[in-house]
């Protein structure tokens, strides 16, 4: 540990000034890029949000949530109130005998909560959180300026979590909408809304990481600006004084704000906001599959090499997926030649294709792509997926190859492949060893094995054959409705 030198007062001074005349004289030896860095640091020197809070501040409104008591909460006002008449006790300012406050003789809603929004256009229109507006009465915008209006609602999408609302009002002030692409991570920004109710504050920090996934329609943006309740629907600001994100979420163990926050990047927004102004509703398209992320294991065993794409465990029955020929265990590699790095990239992407588009679908199937067309269709409310029924008990096939692994086999009968909607496939009867350390179990259905597929215990027995018995072995099979790959290590 470094500790500063122990002396009499005139001592230190001495050995400060000494110091001080040292580094002087080295001063001159100092590469000229740490100089240089040094200037820039200290020119660069701290932002200052002043101007960018005199620009947009205006545009960014408080909202404030109404609902009208429920019958539960009436009968425990009127508990109340007889509690008030029986000990003498004076009634609360504008309640009645029923246990209600009213106004003019008609119930008056009771507040439910705050949040924040700001101005999309000068006309009145507003965007916010959908989950600000969720289940209001009554919606109540205050500007800047204290002026208040009652607020319609446009519409709310839950997927985004993005709404839009109208107030009557004219010649606001609208802000700019940026450009996402252009964010980079470590990018000053500020946030300012009504957190806690505290209308007008303004935060302000960096940008932590870009393309988050914390949902499946929307890469989020990362940043450490405080956020708190209240905040919500407010926006997320450049130094450019343009808007680039909702923000909306908090990663929180206490409820409060601990360092870290997300935004709804602002391009998917107005994707969103658009279709909410125009049809009221948001429209997204789907193909029908339940897809999961591929493994750097499964990918090299498999012979994809880097992990991407989206593998996929189900194809739903009758889906644009199924009609097109998409089969379970099939990655997904392209949409409309986008490329799919990851899983999640695929909903995004069909989601925002309008329904009843024919789109090209680049799959990797037993080792080789082919290209698939499918039709996509709309996005429907979530349906819960139908559970297969368990397959019947069958017999036990003797197979070496199979049982080095630790697996004991059997066929599938015309009714159970019926029932799973298989081809082919061979039923796994017990796993143990290698097979059990890999995943499987007890009535998975094996339909490939290291890239062939398989309908017999023969046809597994030759694919095993061939193989280098040392090497790991990729098997691609389903458990109910699901497929996915095991990668299973012989004991050497």
């Amino acid at each position: 540990m470094l500790r500063e030198p122990s002396c009499a007062p005139w001592a230190r001074s001495v050995w400060t000034s000494a110091l001080a005349v040292a580094c002087l004289a080295l001063a001159p030896a100092l590469p000229a890029a740490a100089q240089s860095a040094g200037t820039a640091a200290s020119v660069r020197g701290l932002p200052d949000f002043t101007d960018l809070v005199d620009q947009v501040g205006p545009s960014v409104v408080n909202i404030r949530t109404l609902e009208k008591a429920s019958a539960s909460d009436s009968s425990a006002d009127e508990q109340m109130l007889e509690f008030f008449k029986r000990f003498g006790i004076p009634l609360p300012p504008g309640a009645t005998p029923r246990g209600r406050q009213e106004r003019n003789g008609q119930e008056e809603a009771q507040p439910r909560g705050v949040g924040s929004g700001f101005i999309l256009s000068a006309d009145g229109l507003i965007m916010t959180n959908a989950h600000v507006v969720d289940g209001a009465d009554e919606l109540i915008v205050t500007l800047p300026d204290k002026r208040e209006f009652k607020a319609k609602l446009v519409g709310a999408d839950k997927r985004t979590d993005v709404a839009v609302v109208k107030i009557e009002a004219s010649g606001l002030p609208a802000v700019r909408i940026g450009d996402v692409n252009r964010l980079r991570v470590g990018e000053w920004v500020m946030a300012i809304g009504s957190p806690f109710g505290l209308e007008n504050t303004v935060t302000a920090g960096i940008v932590s990481a870009k393309k988050r996934d914390t949902g499946d329609f929307l890469p989020f943006i990362q940043t450490d600006v405080a956020i708190n309740p209240g905040n919500s629907g407010g926006p997320l600001i450049n130094m450019r004084g343009e808007v680039v994100g909702i923000n909306s979420q908090i990663y929180s163990r206490s409820g409060g704000f601990q360092g870290i926050s997300f935004a709804i990047p602002i391009d998917e927004a107005v994707r969103v906001s658009d279709q909410l102004k125009s049809s009221g509703r948001v429209t997204r398209g789907r193909i029908g599959v339940q897809i999961d992320q591929v493994s750097k294991e499964v990918a090299e065993s498999i012979g994809l090499g880097q992990a991407r794409g989206a593998l996929v465990r189900g194809v739903e029955p009758n889906s644009p997926a199924a009609k097109a020929g998409v089969e379970p265990g099939d990655i997904i590699l392209k949409f409309d030649g986008q490329v799919i790095d990851k899983s999640v990239d695929l909903p995004r992407l069909v989601g925002n294709t309008k329904p009843g588009s024919k789109s090209t679908l680049t799959v990797f199937r037993r080792g080789g792509q082919r290209d698939l067309t499918v039709t996509v269709a709309e996005l429907e409310a979530d349906h819960p997926p139908q559970r297969a029924a368990a397959p019947e008990p069958t017999k036990p096939q003797a197979s070496a190859a199979a049982q080095s692994l630790g697996l004991s086999l059997a066929e599938l009968t015309a009714a159970q492949k019926k029932e799973l909607e298989l081809k082919s496939g061979v039923r796994v009867v017990a796993a143990d060893g290698a097979a059990a350390r890999a995943g499987l179990r007890e009535g998975d259905v094996i339909v490939a094995v290291a890239n062939t597929e398989v309908g017999s215990v023969k046809e597994v027995d030759a694919a095993l054959a061939r193989l280098d018995k040392t090497r790991p072995v990729n098997v691609l099979f389903r458990r109910g409705e699901w497929a996915q790959y095991a990668v299973i290590r012989p004991v050497r």
